[in-house]
């Protein structure tokens, strides 16, 4: 099993996930404690309406889906926030919005359109070295940012009505990390798929939250479970030869019952 650490293809993809887990750790954190888990969903779904305007204009699907990302992340920003619109509605109307284009401009493609599937189901094994640059350029820059504006993160994931009463900048904030969770779910989504992108936005957290409820510490154990989680996948579906999102996905929920299991086991005998 071991010999599959000779094959470039395999390193990169065990240095991949580790990258991602850590930028979808910080994410994730974030998006997981105001309560907008479904805002990955939907901004994913909404790329697929980019992916369909890219191929059938014949420019890179890649920038036209980063294009529709960051405009349906703002768009549920701006919608909550001035219309009045409940997060989860704005949320399923960029949702549907854009599936509706994708569906349109696919159909008015000539031909066939092979890679719509990596993109909604993804490939961990063709990740390469640009893609590592890139992942690593873009999670320093997340990090940077968190560390530079962790309070007022914080703050604004909370209660952001009390963020403004304290004279936090509410809005930069939000729609810098709304930017930055659009450009994760770009960046990895045709990677990892639709699949095992929302689940690593959120199960990860949901077993990190049995063991503590601290903003830091949640992320800090996100990014511990979520590296574990993956390496583990690939490892196993080299030897399974079974797609690995699958894999990595029920590994995280295995992981996650075992952690509600002992939390129950071990609350009880503490508290006598």
């Amino acid at each position: 099993m071991w010999d599959i650490f000779e094959y470039a293809f395999f390193r990169n993809a065990i240095a991949g996930v580790l990258i991602i887990s850590v930028a979808s750790a910080v994410i994730g954190t974030y998006i997981v404690t105001r309560r907008l888990v479904a805002i990955s969903g939907g901004v994913t779904h909404a790329c697929f309406g980019g992916l369909g305007l890219g191929y059938f204009l014949g420019v890179s699907p890649v920038l036209t889906a980063a294009v529709f990302a960051v405009g349906a992340s703002a768009g549920v920003e701006w919608m909550s926030a001035r219309h009045r619109v409940r997060e989860d509605s704005a949320i399923a109307v960029v949702w549907a919005l854009g599936m509706a284009i994708g569906i349109f401009f696919v159909f008015l493609t000539p031909g066939y359109v092979p890679e719509l599937n990596t993109f909604l189901f993804g490939n961990v094994l063709t990740i390469s070295t640009g893609d590592l640059w890139l992942f690593g350029i873009y999670t320093l820059v997340l990090l940077l940012f968190v560390a530079l504006y962790y309070r007022e993160i914080v703050a604004c994931a909370f209660d952001r009505d009390f963020a403004t009463v304290m004279h936090i900048p509410v809005k930069f904030v939000t729609y810098s990390m709304t930017v930055l969770v659009a450009v994760c779910i770009v960046l990895t989504i045709k990677l990892v798929g639709v699949m095992l992108l929302m689940s690593m936005f959120a199960l990860p957290q949901m077993i990190a939250e049995v063991f503590s409820h601290r903003f830091k510490i949640i992320m800090l154990l996100s990014v511990v479970i979520s590296a574990f989680c993956c390496s583990v996948g690939l490892m196993v579906s080299s030897v399974v030869d079974v797609p690995c999102s699958a894999i990595i996905v029920m590994i995280m929920v295995g992981v996650y019952v075992c952690a509600q299991v002992c939390a129950a086991v071990v609350k009880p005998r503490a508290a006598q």
